[in-house]
């Protein structure tokens, strides 16, 4: 296993424990070793650097996704809960969508806006 995997896993872990699985599950029998890909490249040598912690890693995904617009909404509500996990407050998740506006737009800030919202009534729901 390469030292980027082993990372990889290890920071999922703290994120999202079941990401590796559900990724798996998802895609590995259309593209085999997609879920190990995917946490060896993005998390293990991408999200694993120094520099920056984690919760403002994940608080810049959520800008990078918002101002892409709706059709990343799956992956900005992942990594919503991701920035969650890393100590992000709703308010910093909100601030760092709304901010958005600026440069994606309204309509990109608004969807999300909207993906939050979702992420959140679901986790009230779960408490």
């Amino acid at each position: 296993m390469s030292e980027a995997l082993e990372r990889g896993r290890k920071l999922t872990q703290t994120l999202n424990p079941d990401l590796e699985a559900i990724l798996s599950e998802r895609y590995d029998t259309l593209l085999p070793e997609f879920s190990e890909s995917l946490i060896e490249w993005a998390y293990g040598r991408h999200y694993a650097r120094p520099g920056l912690d984690m919760k403002t890693r994940q608080l810049c995904t959520i800008a990078a996704l918002a101002v892409l617009g709706g059709q990343t909404a799956p992956q900005l509500k992942i990594n919503i809960e991701h920035s969650l996990a890393a100590g992000a407050t709703r308010q910093e998740v909100v601030e760092a969508i709304w901010q958005m506006a600026v440069y994606g737009g309204l309509p990109a800030a608004i969807n999300g806006l909207n993906a939050a919202r979702e992420v959140f009534e679901i986790l009230d729901r779960q408490a």
